[in-house]
């Protein structure tokens, strides 16, 4: 079986990744389910939208070399586990990972032949009106994620493609477009 293409997508927080991926999802391509510390919200389950260990356990899996890249990001530990990514771990064309600068950087230096494209927002104020309107945040939890987007903005030339998510309908066409078509994997 030939290895599946891996495609990294990255944006700041607010900026309509989970909403694009899913729309991935639904055309054919096949999500790496991160494992991450933090605790599962409503409506989330273990092993479909992220594997929930403790802390223990995490480093266990970074110590014993199962994760690909790794990053402590707001206080929690997520990472990709290699698993994920393996030939045999589905019959997909595209395998993507929903991960931060940092993890592609780390993707990339692992020599793995990845696809980055970032997702951006059409301005930061529409950046900051988009986690106004999230309900479940703290001011302070918006605050580190406004502080967080300015330093992912700064390193979106890094990627291979930017994708400006000001009409969804547009941004989803142009993803397809990049991932799945160029890829020959379109339903």
């Amino acid at each position: 079986m030939s290895s599946p293409r891996v495609v990294v997508i990255s944006g700041p927080s607010g900026v309509g990744k989970s909403t694009l991926i899913r729309d991935l999802v639904d055309q054919g391509a096949r999500l790496a389910v991160s494992a991450t510390t933090r605790d599962a919200r409503d409506g989330e389950t273990n092993g479909v939208d992220y594997h929930f260990v403790d802390r223990d356990r995490f480093i266990a899996m970074r110590d014993a070399g199962e994760l690909l890249e790794w990053a402590e990001v707001h206080g929690r530990l997520y990472g990709t586990p290699g698993s994920e990514v393996a030939a045999d771990s589905g019959d997909e064309d595209v395998v993507l990972l929903d991960i931060d600068v940092h993890g592609y950087r780390s993707i990339r230096a692992l020599g793995i032949d990845v696809l980055g494209v970032f997702i951006a927002p059409p301005s930061m104020d529409e950046l900051i009106r988009r986690l106004q309107e999230r309900k479940s945040e703290s001011e302070a939890a918006r605050t580190v994620r406004l502080e967080n987007a300015a330093t992912e903005m700064a390193a979106r030339h890094e990627y291979d493609h930017i994708v400006v998510n000001d009409d969804v309908d547009q941004a989803k066409k142009q993803l397809r477009e990049l991932v799945l078509i160029r890829n020959g994997s379109a339903t």
